[in-house]
């Protein structure tokens, strides 16, 4: 991982409330490894916003990688507010990646902000709809940038069926699991997204891996601050990294058996 200094190339409002952001990262793309990986910006030089803001990649070609982003609070407001051109620090690429097994339907699951590494992943697949499948979950249409097309695969959910299917992901994923020989399930999204799938997959025994989101401090393990509950409660004495993992060195891409959600 490196820090570098990156040109932003575009900008823009993709959604309702979904930006995506392009820059000229050709060191840090040098380094990419895969869909999973994330990195960390400086939104602006000074005290004013110490922390930086973790971000997963959404694509990554030659010296160009893009995130896509919401606006949360003042840091992503900022965020949306840059232009082409406008110069901002990064540190990357960190974490590690989705692990595809050839002998598997793959089944990839969106949500909110997590749709990033979801997507990323989808064009890793290069397109190959053959036991592949995506389902994007959204509150409304608005806030989707895919067409509802289950004859290539993709299935789109809102919560207000203004788009797609009505409801939550989970309805599409349990049809999908239910018909697919040998599925395995890769996810990323909101908690109670991750909760629900995590919680089907282990009830059903369907390997599974879970990208998980988490607040952090510093994206390289020395804060502390981005814990999980590790799936080791059989271990009667444990220290405190064996009960915890540091989702910015140890994921933030883990099999379903690995963890918990307390």
């Amino acid at each position: 991982m490196i820090f570098e200094d990156v040109t932003i190339t575009k900008n823009d409002e993709i959604a309702s409330g979904l930006w995506k952001m392009e820059f000229n990262a050709p060191l840090i793309s040098s380094m990419y490894e895969g869909a999973g990986q994330f990195i960390q910006i400086q939104v602006e030089t000074g005290w004013a916003y110490p922390l930086r803001l973790p971000m997963s990649i959404a694509e990554c070609n030659d010296n160009i990688m893009s995130i896509i982003y919401k606006i949360f609070g003042e840091g992503t407001s900022i965020l949306s507010q840059k232009k082409t051109r406008d110069t901002i620090n990064i540190l990357g690429p960190l974490g590690n990646i989705f692990k595809l097994h050839n002998d598997q339907s793959h089944i990839l699951v969106g949500g909110g902000v997590g749709l990033a590494p979801i997507l990323n992943l989808w064009d890793q697949l290069n397109g190959r709809i053959e036991n592949n499948y995506l389902i994007v979950g959204a509150r409304t249409g608005r806030e989707h940038i895919h067409s509802h097309d289950p004859e290539n695969h993709v299935f789109v959910t809102t919560d207000d069926g203004s788009l797609g299917i009505q409801g939550t992901i989970m309805n599409t994923l349990k049809e999908l699991c239910e018909k697919r020989k040998k599925p395995e399930v890769f996810a990323c999204g909101p908690e109670p997204m991750l909760k629900a799938v995590h919680s089907y997959v282990k009830m059903h025994d369907i390997s599974a891996q879970l990208a998980v989101e988490s607040y952090m401090g510093c994206g390289v393990g020395i804060c502390q601050g981005c814990v999980i509950s590790r799936n080791n409660n059989w271990q009667k004495d444990h220290s405190y990294h064996k009960k915890y993992s540091l989702v910015c060195i140890d994921g933030p891409v883990y099999y379903a058996g690995e963890i918990k959600f307390d």
